[in-house]
């Protein structure tokens, strides 16, 4: 049923792209707007005591500075205005992995720098082979792609890209769906080097014949575990099985995550050459310790009342409050500003221009709340985004980590409150309790009384891992176990 519903509304939204004009704003041209940056926090330097797990057959050994990364002197002085000092064990570990021209299956905390560790070695080396995208081509052959399962997601890589990328011969450009097709068109035929996408349009992209496989080198799945799960993995297929598209032996395949279901692992092998490496940064799965979580027990007819006891006292401060449905998205946002607390939402129901807006709208502090779906739940780096409120529960624990983890990045710290209703919550309580205890938060006795009691609990081994092999049977047997994949059912982020 799960399934029948996202691809019924794939359809649906297909069927409105054609109605589609709208044309996004041009991103900045100023030098100061593109490399204004996340400042780091208090808890930066932790990053360096995190435990750090390769597995896999000759690994290279890792960089500790930017230095011996090898980058070229433009690429050099873009990482250097772009704030970084020194990389994190992502970073420390990933870029020379890429740069070896190993594929590779990484899995880090949000917020530790994952989007630079992919991207640093493969703009180094477009660049060093002078890669220049010809704007006379009816067709343009990428040498990377990049896809991400949400319009926000993937147009903040691209502005990551594209920073990276400034003053080179490097010309990356964006692809996703709310926007003009024409336009789409138009920015892709100028020139693409590195092409950032969603999968609908890149697809539709492809399908179209504007743009060719036969010169990729690199592909790249960000969210890699929510690229192969039920709502995308056929499409992943279809791109992989495009025309053109060089084999995984010919071409390098990255994938990055901070959550990695069992199931989706096994999947994921099938995208990869047989030698590439596992890197666990920290607890595979688990929550970022810089953020503080508090789970409250919470009846549904509660819920708002509770809510604005905790807006009451973060005053102007950034809280993301997370519920399931759309539906409930805007009820909750109207309901909030009829108390008078500035309030903006965000699904996959509005249009891409009002998405845009409430986004800026919240970065801004016009509205220092945001009501959102799982649409915003990944990867999205928004700068003090101090709190983070689990209005409703997510059905899986992945979807959890990654809610909560809109806060507490890079080095800052953050806090998160969820609300738990025995009624509805209680086949989460094991795997909420595995998270708490590997991220060193205070469980409460009822919620290990619920957990005692409750049935159909997913599992969670933070300490579990993943060898990569030549040998297929043992890395299949040796998978570790963390929990199942959330359920796309209440929000489909289909791009």
């Amino acid at each position: 049923m799960i399934v029948k519903k996202v691809r019924e509304e794939v359809a649906e939204e297909d069927m409105e792209e054609l109605e589609v004009v709208y044309v996004p704003p041009p991103p900045p041209e100023e030098e100061d707007s593109i490399f204004s940056h996340y400042a780091t926090g208090i808890n930066f330097d932790k990053y360096d005591n995190i435990l750090v797990d390769v597995s896999g057959d000759n690994p290279p050994q890792a960089i500790m500075t930017f230095e011996e990364a090898g980058l070229c002197e433009t690429l050099s002085r873009n990482v250097s205005k772009s704030g970084y000092v020194k990389p994190t064990p992502v970073q420390k570990h990933g870029i020379p992995i890429i740069a070896a021209g190993r594929d590779l299956m990484a899995c880090a905390q949000t917020g530790s720098g994952k989007t630079a560790a992919f991207l640093l070695p493969i703009l180094q080396r477009l660049m060093e082979d002078g890669v220049a995208a010809s704007r006379f081509s009816e067709v343009q052959e990428p040498e990377a792609i990049i896809v991400a399962p949400t319009r926000e997601l993937i147009n903040q890589i691209y502005l990551e890209a594209r920073k990276f990328a400034f003053g080179t011969c490097v010309r990356t450009v964006v692809v996703y769906g709310g926007t003009s097709t024409g336009y789409t068109i138009r920015e892709v035929l100028k020139g693409c080097s590195v092409l950032c996408g969603t999968p609908g349009r890149l697809l539709d992209i492809i399908g179209r014949g504007k743009v060719g496989l036969s010169k990729l080198r690199y592909l790249v799945l960000d969210e890699a575990d929510r690229m192969l799960d039920m709502g995308f993995e056929p499409d992943m297929r279809k791109l992989v099985g495009s025309p053109g598209m060089p084999s995984k032996e010919e071409r390098q395949t990255l994938m990055f995550s901070a959550t990695y279901p069992e199931d989706i692992q096994r999947m994921a092998a099938d995208f990869l050459k047989i030698d590439y490496l596992f890197l666990a940064v920290g607890q595979v799965g688990g929550a970022c310790s810089d953020v503080e979580q508090q789970v409250l027990q919470v009846t549904q007819y509660s819920k708002r009342e509770a809510l604005m006891d905790i807006l009451k006292t973060t005053g102007t401060e950034r809280t993301m409050v997370f519920v399931e449905t759309k539906r409930k998205a805007d009820f909750i946002a109207t309901f909030l500003c009829q108390e008078n607390v500035p309030t903006t939402s965000i699904h996959g129901d509005r249009e891409q221009r009002e998405r845009e807006q409430a986004l800026t709208d919240f970065r801004t502090g016009k509205c220092p709340v945001l009501v959102a779906t799982s649409v915003a739940a990944r990867g999205l780096d928004i700068e003090h985004v101090q709190h983070v409120v689990n209005f409703d529960l997510p059905s899986g624990i992945d979807e959890y980590v990654h809610r909560i983890g809109r806060t507490g990045r890079c080095g800052n710290t953050g806090r998160a409150v969820s609300f738990f209703d025995p009624e509805a919550d209680s086949p989460l309580a094991r795997s909420l309790i595995k998270v708490l205890s590997g991220a060193q938060q205070e469980v409460p006795s009822w919620l290990e009384e619920i957990a005692g009691g409750a049935h159909g609990t997913t599992g969670f081994n933070p300490r579990g891992r993943v060898f990569a092999s030549t040998d297929t049977r043992r890395r299949e047997e040796a998978r570790h176990q963390v929990s199942v994949p959330s359920s796309a059912a209440d929000e489909d982020v289909w791009e």
